[in-house]
């Protein structure tokens, strides 16, 4: 881990360059035990926090964990997830009108920072729970802005970075399904930005070759920090640069800097413990790939998931902020500064030391700012890039959609 101090001078520059720039945080997942918004508790976002670190708006994640892939059951327990979700973040705006909205564009997510209000961008992550396109439509008309296909585990709309035979049954179905190719078009119809985070390499070929407009990794990292097939290759950064798009760089300190080799030797023997042929590198032990776990029972698969996190361990710092804008500058580097942004994942990813959730976010652009980021670069990459690709969608949109409307009850 590299150390990180930032210093008194670039944190007070920081502090007042963010009280003149729009900060956008392109992933944020909420707990369904969440608290309440305009609480100071112990998770990584709600309002206070957001005003502490000076942030101007995030995309809040509308997500559903995993369930089988074409379970009726796992599929009606995945919608109630979203479901749960959506009202919670939705309430947040609805209980605390004063301080925060949701927003439905660029110049909406303006006018709110401009009011003093945070802005919401309702994002939603996997869409397995979702039966077919009649559900984009719906999921649209209920306010989110960016849709994901992907968790973990494929599913019947798209492979995912990590397939997970015991949700999605097999290793690899090719990329998209033709459910999967034909949501890309409506979604650009939609006006919806595509999230391509967390899914294949061919899934990912799929829509870039497909979409009409430019897409967003919401939550992703370089492969050449930790060679995963969760994070992007070099020529996937640059395949997204060149469509235009924008890499969030993700605040997963997993997926920044390699765990130790201890965490080795514990994720070997429980795989040995559970059955299962124990990979030879420590980079493969990033998903639970075994074609065995594809017969395994809810419950063991649950018990053994629950040991796997215990092993990897993850409350152990292993990057600070220094490592996490090594990062950024490696996707620079590849892509361009015109196509690379930020998107902590916090209430999953946890951060990295000096960046452990959305109040710590000046620690960030102090760390820019001593690498001597210009405040025009700092811009572009906490929101400014995003703004750009967020309008070209809508402008790509064919159809006059309605006005999105608060979901009904059933």
């Amino acid at each position: 881990m590299k150390p990180f101090a930032p210093s008194p001078d670039d944190l007070a520059k920081a502090a007042d360059l963010h009280n003149r720039l729009l900060s956008i945080d392109a992933h944020v997942d909420i707990p369904l035990d969440f608290g309440g918004g305009g609480d100071d508790g112990p998770g990584c976002f709600d309002l206070p926090k957001a005003a502490r670190g000076k942030l101007s708006a995030a995309a809040l994640c509308i997500h559903a964990g995993p369930h089988r892939t074409g379970d009726a059951a796992g599929r009606t327990a995945g919608a109630a997830e979203q479901r749960r979700r959506y009202d919670i973040i939705t309430g947040i705006a609805r209980d605390y009108p004063d301080k925060a909205a949701i927003v439905l564009s660029p110049d909406e997510l303006r006018q709110a920072a401009a009011d003093g209000r945070f802005a919401i961008i309702l994002s939603l992550q996997n869409a397995e729970p979702l039966a077919g396109l009649d559900d984009l439509d719906a999921w649209h008309e209920r306010g989110v802005s960016m849709l994901g296909f992907n968790f973990i585990g494929n599913n019947s709309w798209s492979d995912s970075a990590r397939p997970y035979p015991y949700v999605g049954g097999s290793l690899s179905s090719g990329g998209l399904s033709p459910l999967g190719k034909a949501g890309v078009e409506r979604l650009n119809d939609l006006g919806v930005i595509i999230d391509v985070a967390q899914m294949s390499a061919a899934s990912l070929a799929d829509i870039l070759a497909l979409s009409r407009v430019p897409v967003v990794a919401s939550h992703a990292a370089p492969r050449a920090r930790v060679d995963v097939d969760r994070n992007l290759s070099d020529d996937e950064l640059r395949a997204i640069a060149q469509a235009g798009g924008v890499v969030q760089v993700v605040g997963f300190a997993s997926y920044l800097v390699l765990r130790d080799p201890q965490t080795r030797v514990r994720l070997t023997a429980l795989w040995q413990e559970h059955g299962l042929a124990a990979p030879t590198r420590l980079s493969d032990f990033y998903s639970v790939n075994d074609p065995a776990t594809a017969h395994w029972d809810e419950e063991r698969f649950l018990h053994f998931l629950h040991e796997y996190h215990v092993a990897l361990d993850l409350d152990t710092p292993i990057a600070s902020v220094a490592d996490y804008v090594d990062a950024i500058e490696h996707v620079i580097a590849v892509a361009g500064i015109d196509h690379v942004g930020i998107g902590s994942d916090f209430n999953h990813g946890s951060g990295v030391v000096g960046w452990r959730n959305v109040g710590d976010n000046l620690n960030v652009t102090a760390e820019l700012i001593a690498r001597g980021f210009s405040e025009a670069r700092i811009a572009q990459l906490w929101g400014g890039n995003f703004l750009r690709v967020w309008q070209q969608v809508l402008d790509g949109a064919r159809p006059a959609g309605s006005h999105p409307t608060p979901m009904k009850d059933s």
